[in-house]
């Protein structure tokens, strides 16, 4: 017989385990500019930052599997919305909505392995007041940013990501200044200490970014962005 206790202490087991999976992963961090919504971070070789639909990017931080489960299941889900409904009534809120259950049921199944994966979803709006990113976590619960928002496997990463980019104003910065600022964050998140760095222990990584494009003259908003950034 399980008791609750036993239940609680399961469940703590599995966000223990689950968090210590994805304390090493590259992190992300996403910003609006007037021009568009940027998102930036390091890879290996596959992809880490994808559109969905338009207007709605992802990413996210995790087992590849998993990542990917999460990617194929909105892309379906936006695409079957926008058919039965209209593009208009694909939005993050029911995009996040209809993914947390699967990811909630998942962790809370003590028969089957938890997702590994934490995932940020990304929606451009007319204006920067507009934007949004919702986070949703490897237990199903979603939180809502706005202005910027860092993805990383713990909380140290993300501090050292909001300090590096204190003072940084991106309502009114330009593109290549904010990506510089924002892949100077993800370097941060990386070795927040700057201990693996001084070990040599910082792998060889390719940077990835990308930007939703805010102008009306861009039919399709999902760019990505190529060349090196110093």
């Amino acid at each position: 017989m399980v008791t609750p206790y036993d239940w609680q202490e399961n469940i703590g087991h599995r966000a223990r385990y689950v968090e210590s999976r994805l304390e090493g992963g590259i992190p992300v961090a996403v910003a609006s500019i007037p021009d568009g919504i940027l998102m930036a971070t390091f890879r290996y070789q596959s992809s880490k930052i994808f559109e969905v639909y338009d207007r709605i990017a992802y990413s996210a931080i995790g087992i590849q599997s998993d990542i990917e489960a999460v990617r194929v299941a909105a892309v379906e889900f936006c695409h079957q919305e926008g058919y039965r409904r209209s593009e208009d009534d694909v939005t993050i809120q029911r995009v996040a909505t209809h993914l947390s259950q699967p990811i909630k049921r998942a962790f809370g199944d003590m028969q089957s392995s938890p997702m590994v994966v934490r995932s940020l979803f990304a929606e451009l709006g007319d204006s920067i007041e507009h934007d949004k990113v919702f986070m949703i976590d490897y237990d199903g619960d979603y939180r809502v940013w706005r202005d910027k928002f860092f993805l990383a496997g713990s909380d140290e990463a993300v501090k050292a990501m909001v300090e590096a980019v204190a003072g940084v104003d991106f309502a009114t910065a330009k593109q290549e200044d904010a990506l510089a600022q924002l892949r100077e964050a993800v370097v941060k998140g990386m070795d927040p200490d700057g201990s693996k760095a001084k070990a040599g222990e910082l792998p060889e990584l390719i940077f990835e970014s990308a930007i939703m494009r805010r102008d009306p003259k861009w039919t399709r908003k999902f760019h990505r962005i190529t060349g090196p950034i110093d």
